[in-house]
């Protein structure tokens, strides 16, 4: 027991200089800068606030700006022109898909082969006009034989011209039957080849080809797959050179576009850049529900960027005025009115109404509120929000 009696008063000692710790730090603890105060629409930091680095203020400019603006949402589209959707020539069954999304074709490039019951059908026609054409020849030649025959009896006086004539007669109907079965036999040949068939090949599989260059953007069939109906597409082969952006035009702004105009084309996929088109059509009636109009802009697309379905925006102004510009992070945006926080002083903001008269993505144009001159906060208006 005694062994322990030198342990209390060295856990005393420990205790006491821990509370002379606790104290000389308390007596050194420096409290923050207390928050920003608000009197009426002014807002006062103190100097040396943290939260002032986090605030940011810009020179109020003027500029051009477009005096009318017309703005509409839209969306990227297949150029109708452009497109081609491949239907099977026959009913039959899918023997191989040659090509798959996405691939790019050339015009005349076998992108299907197809095993159908009616291509013998058509064999049978050729062999059958082909038969036609080799009778219609005999006829002929025996024709012409008996014309010459009856031609020598003639000038022998052994017969009638009567009879001469008759012959001529059936040498020209002969040689009319020839022409009619030819024709036949070439009709029944260029239905083969229409359809893919080699006329007197064994393989008798129908080999369906793209009729323009471009990509397949859609596939609906899979090999062994049987297909009757001869005008659903199975593939849609598009030429994405260039696409069309469509666009709901409000009833009030389509008097600002026309066709041939250019106009500024944003997407939601690239949102840094501007592409320009070219309005290609105007429609001509109002949807009665948006009340919109359907404008569509060609977009040129050499690199294949631009895809069906992406989301655009285009813009078409006409004219242009000098106004005050300040940057869009600049406002704040409330129910009733729009406001800008308007530096006073360092560390003192005040709150002002302005009215903005044009705005793009980035920057803003104000009619009232603001001077040239000012000074605004353009980054960090957050901070203030708080007061």
């Amino acid at each position: 027991m005694k062994r322990y009696l030198w342990i209390l008063p060295a856990l005393l000692l420990v205790l006491a200089g821990c509370n002379r710790s606790g104290e000389s730090q308390d007596q050194s603890y420096v409290p923050s800068v207390g928050a920003a105060t608000r009197s009426g629409n002014t807002i006062r930091f103190d100097p040396k606030s943290p939260q002032l680095a986090r605030i940011h203020t810009g020179v109020v400019e003027s500029a051009n700006v477009p005096r009318e603006e017309l703005v509409a949402p839209g969306k990227i589209e297949l150029n109708p022109g452009r497109v081609s959707r491949v239907a099977l020539p026959m009913a039959g069954r899918l023997r191989e898909v040659l090509v798959g999304l996405g691939d790019s074709v050339r015009q005349g490039q076998a992108v299907l082969t197809l095993d159908s019951p009616d291509a013998s059908t058509l064999q049978s026609a050729l062999r059958q006009a082909e038969a036609n054409v080799s009778q219609a020849r005999a006829s002929l030649a025996k024709a012409e034989a008996d014309l010459l025959r009856v031609r020598d009896l003639f000038e022998g006086r052994a017969i009638a011209q009567k009879e001469v004539l008759a012959s001529e007669t059936v040498v020209a109907q002969a040689q009319a039957s020839l022409e009619q079965a030819s024709a036949s036999r070439d009709e029944a040949v260029r239905k083969m080849r229409l359809q893919g068939l080699q006329p007197g090949s064994m393989d008798q599989s129908i080999t369906v080809r793209a009729p323009v260059p471009g990509k397949v953007v859609d596939v609906a069939v899979a090999p062994g797959d049987y297909r009757n109906d001869t005008s659903a597409a199975v593939l849609t082969i598009a030429d994405l050179s260039t696409v069309w952006v469509a666009a709901d035009v409000p009833e009030s702004s389509i008097r600002l576009i026309q066709v041939g105009e250019p106009v500024s084309i944003t997407l939601s996929a690239f949102p840094d850049r501007t592409f320009t088109g070219r309005v290609k059509r105007i429609a001509d009636q109002v949807d009665p529900q948006t009340r919109t109009i359907k404008v569509r802009a060609e977009l040129n697309n050499p690199q294949g960027q631009f895809r069906p379905e992406m989301f655009a925006t285009i813009r078409h102004s006409h004219g242009s005025e000098k106004s005050l510009v300040v940057p869009r992070s600049a406002l704040f945006q409330q129910q009733d009115r729009t406001t800008v926080y308007l530096e006073r002083a360092p560390g003192e903001f005040e709150e002002v109404a302005v009215t903005v008269s044009w705005q793009d993505d980035r920057r803003a144009a104000i009619r009232s509120g603001l001077h040239e001159g000012d000074r605004i906060v353009i980054d960090g208006v957050t901070q203030l929000r708080a007061y």
